[in-house]
């Protein structure tokens, strides 16, 4: 009996919120820009986080780059002050509708034009140190949250958030969620080692594009392989009236899809960084 229990808690802990894409995911990003990055890239990233004190969100730290790719969820618990970047974590693009990513974007207040908007600030080195490290953390996080496809797809029931999913030993769960949790972990943990120097020529190629390519990329890929894995066939076809089931063929079938988007989001960071750091 004891072993069972021991073996039960094993099996549940990819499912644990600390192993989400908002902090394991996340910090795995990070990483991967950081270690794709130049020794001058390095040192303005240091520089600037030098600046965390004058932010004042002590609660929510900014000693390095992984402080940093979770900074925009932690400082969400405090709505009066930060209640207001809530929108920019996602773009509820229609994946039953041709791509039109204007219409979710109202007011630039979506991921991809969030990404644009910190990128140059960051950029602006006439600007304050302090608004820079603002700009610095919310990219590092926002352009791991473009490259979740359920943050970039929608179909009427906020990324996924609405439908009712189970995975492993843990039911009650949402198909949102998985995504972000247990799926993102299966996939980042899989050998070969994902946070690694790349090779130029790899680098090159993964890191290509612009936001809204990515935000097409990603709107894609949730719609082929998050929805359609979801109800085993027509993603746009009658929505799941009882809880979809993520199996281990699904987690099969969408771990190279996962693992490439957490490669491609540390390597475009580390492009982005490196424009803007240098």
């Amino acid at each position: 009996m004891k072993r069972f229990f021991i073996a039960l808690i094993v099996f549940a802990l990819p499912l644990q919120p600390a192993q989400a894409w908002s902090q394991y995911g996340h910090e795995t990003v990070a990483k991967i820009a950081h270690a794709n990055i130049s020794d001058a890239a390095r040192a303005q990233l240091r520089r600037l986080l030098r600046a965390a004190p004058l932010i004042g969100t002590p609660k929510c730290p900014l000693q390095n780059i992984e402080d940093a790719s979770v900074w925009a969820d932690c400082i969400r618990r405090d709505q009066v002050r930060w209640g207001y970047s809530s929108s920019w974590h996602y773009q509820n693009v229609d994946i039953c509708k041709p791509f039109d990513l204007q219409s979710a974007c109202a007011g630039g207040n979506c991921v991809s034009a969030q990404i644009d908007r910190n990128f140059a600030l960051l950029k602006d080195k006439a600007l304050p140190t302090h608004v820079r490290l603002e700009a610095l953390a919310f990219l590092v996080h926002f352009v791991g949250d473009l490259h979740q496809p359920l943050h970039a797809g929608d179909r009427r029931d906020r990324g996924g958030n609405d439908v009712r999913a189970n995975y492993g030993v843990i039911p009650g769960q949402n198909l949102h969620s998985i995504w972000d949790g247990a799926l993102a972990e299966r996939a980042i943990s899989a050998a070969p080692r994902i946070v690694r120097r790349f090779s130029e020529q790899e680098a090159a190629e993964k890191a290509k594009g612009t936001s809204r390519d990515w935000s097409e990329e990603n709107w894609a890929l949730s719609r082929d392989i998050a929805y359609q894995r979801a109800v085993d066939g027509d993603p746009c076809g009658p929505k799941a009236e009882q809880p979809v089931t993520i199996d281990e063929a699904d987690v099969a079938a969408t771990r190279a899809a996962l693992r490439l988007q957490i490669e491609r989001s540390g390597l475009r960071l580390a492009r982005l960084l490196e424009q803007a750091l240098i």
